[in-house]
């Protein structure tokens, strides 16, 4: 055999497997991921939405076929109040609403929960409507004032009020059922923001559901008096088809 045919052999690279390509892929695409959600964290505030990309675009690339991969970034990630940065507006509009609770000194009337769609504020009916009525009380005034004031003070945020009853029938001419008693209890909230807190009607809904979205079984007179409620939910405005 040649000399030089040995030394050329014994010179060539080893032999590349046929599949090291996907190694060299999987690192080009890490890459490119840490990229993408660093050049994200500059415009995007709240952590969930981030930790959304991520997973998004993951799911979108991912190559491995071991392991486990993050979730699919279609539908929106729940929010925790521990993923709600300092300095977000969600983070604003939760630590505002807790500071009327104690203001107003109604902290056990009231529940504030940070979910999915955004911020929800329940109130019991107690604080703000007789038994079987739909007028606001006149001190429930100022606690509506004061929503008044969170949701002018969040332009890109609008709010939903969510009228409900317990199971205990309602047959009065004004009010047929439960259904109406709730619905009117939703409208005159959303009527008194719009006329004297000046809230435009375009970031305003009512809604009443009766008895049927309870939160307790109607089977004592205190699970009776926590699903009559109303509830206000602050949630964004570029998710209102999400909402309706």
């Amino acid at each position: 055999m040649n000399p030089k045919s040995r030394y050329r052999m014994a010179s060539d690279p080893s032999p590349v497997p046929g599949n090291s390509w996907a190694v060299v892929y999987a690192g080009f695409i890490i890459l490119m991921l840490c990229f993408f959600i660093l050049l994200c964290a500059y415009s995007v505030t709240d952590r969930s939405k981030l930790v959304q990309v991520g997973r998004s675009f993951s799911t979108a690339v991912g190559v491995f076929t071991g392991g486990q991969r993050f979730e699919s970034g279609e539908s929106a990630l729940p929010v925790a109040p521990d993923m709600v940065t300092v300095d977000s507006e969600l983070a604003g509009i939760y630590s505002n609403v807790q500071a009327m609770a104690g203001e107003l000194g109604i902290e056990n009337d009231i529940k504030v929960s940070v979910q999915e769609k955004g911020v929800v504020l329940q109130l019991s009916d107690r604080i703000l409507f007789q038994a079987g009525q739909a007028d606001l009380l006149p001190e429930a005034r100022k606690l509506i004032e004061h929503v008044g004031t969170i949701v002018s003070n969040y332009p890109s945020y609008s709010l939903r009020i969510e009228g409900h009853t317990d199971n205990t029938p309602i047959r009065t001419s004004r009010y047929p059922s439960n259904w109406e008693l709730s619905t009117s209890r939703a409208v005159n909230v959303a009527r008194y923001l719009l006329d004297k807190c000046l809230i435009a009607g375009d970031r305003l809904q009512a809604a009443g559901f009766g008895e049927y979205k309870p939160r307790f079984l109607n089977d004592t007179p205190e699970n009776r008096a926590g699903n009559r409620r109303v509830e206000l939910l602050f949630f964004r405005n570029e998710i209102k088809k999400v909402v309706q």
